[in-house]
């Protein structure tokens, strides 16, 4: 007969880093994802004052003390272990026990920033109606040249034009969008490997063999309740940044996360996209206002494309951010995985 699983046993089988402190507010237990997460070993945590590892401000220490019996959600704190020089960012929940207090971190990596539709202004909105207007004749010509060389074409040669067909019907059917919008339609069962699928090809045609791509897929992945073509568009418009930032590689990456929290919500599962490139990185004068719209670190860029991403997370519920450093940076997608119906 197998023995109980202990407290710890259960708090290793999560993905979320979790400590708990005692009542004076020293840290004694530490599951393995909180270890990972903080990059030191278990028991060096042990014994350590919770408020020790915040890098700036008094936030935890401040909720530890009060005694209101509440749980209380501390944003975007600055976390390290003493001595490390490399700052991470959590949410904390800390919840209240009888002697102490159980702290939930959900590690974020962006610059949050306000919701791009409320902060595009109407005049934006006329100038995208306009340019829709303009786009529409190009399209419909680019549709036709495909048609064309399709049928004049090799198997190879077809199965190019064919991609073309497809991405001009779908931004074909953006354009329409910018110019009567319409009801969001509703969610259809969405295969993320399908969508990367979909990215990779575009960007092959782009980048060519300048840019080396790679997957790292987690093939136990479900399908969940999704817009297919608002999610090519966003995790494309991530990777085409990548590669006009001068990225050598890039490789997506899919992760299942258990038991998570994404904003005010918890999900039993989510998928959790990375986008990684080796390129320039974002620039720190740009990193506070990267999601927002007309920003860009191009003289070329319209600035839209990542505000476009960061609302396709929250239409699906969801969060975008990243981390970023010269020749490493990563954009990550945190969906929660609801069921098909």
């Amino acid at each position: 007969m197998q023995d109980a699983p202990t407290t710890l046993d259960v708090l290793d089988a999560l993905a979320t880093p979790v400590l708990q402190v005692g009542g004076d507010g020293r840290i004694r237990l530490a599951n393995e994802a909180a270890a990972r997460w903080l990059r030191v070993g278990r028991k060096r945590l042990l014994g350590l004052p919770l408020a020790a590892l915040e890098r700036e401000g008094q936030a935890v220490a401040g909720a530890l003390a009060q005694s209101d019996g509440n749980p209380h959600l501390l944003r975007r704190v600055q976390l390290a272990f003493p001595g490390s020089n490399e700052a991470l960012f959590a949410d904390l929940w800390l919840s209240p026990i009888a002697d102490g207090a159980w702290c939930e971190a959900h590690p974020v990596d962006e610059f949050p920033g306000a919701d791009p539709s409320e902060l595009l202004p109407i005049a934006l909105s006329a100038s995208l109606k306009g340019l829709a207007h303009e786009l529409r004749n190009p399209l419909a010509g680019i549709k036709g040249a495909a048609q064309l060389l399709a049928r004049r074409s090799d198997t190879d040669a077809r199965e190019l034009t064919g991609l073309i067909e497809s991405e001009v019907e779908r931004l074909a059917g953006l354009v329409d969008r910018l110019l009567t919008p319409a009801p969001a339609r509703p969610f259809e069962p969405v295969n993320i490997h399908l969508v990367l699928e979909r990215v990779l090809r575009l960007a092959e045609s782009e980048a060519g063999w300048a840019t080396q791509l790679q997957r790292d897929y987690d093939p136990s992945l479900p399908e969940f309740a999704g817009d297919a073509d608002r999610l090519t568009q966003a995790v494309w418009n991530l990777v085409r940044n990548a590669i006009e930032a001068g990225a050598g590689s890039v490789q997506l990456r899919t992760r299942a996360e258990h038991h998570v929290r994404i904003g005010e919500d918890a999900h039993a599962l989510a998928l959790r996209l990375e986008i990684v490139d080796d390129g320039r990185g974002v620039s720190p004068d740009l990193a506070e206002q990267v999601f927002l719209p007309l920003v860009s670190g191009r003289a070329e860029g319209t600035g839209l494309g990542l505000a476009l991403a960061q609302q396709v997370a929250r239409e699906h519920r969801g969060t975008l951010g990243f981390r970023s450093r010269p020749g490493h940076t990563v954009f990550t997608l945190l969906l929660p995985l609801e069921p098909v119906a």
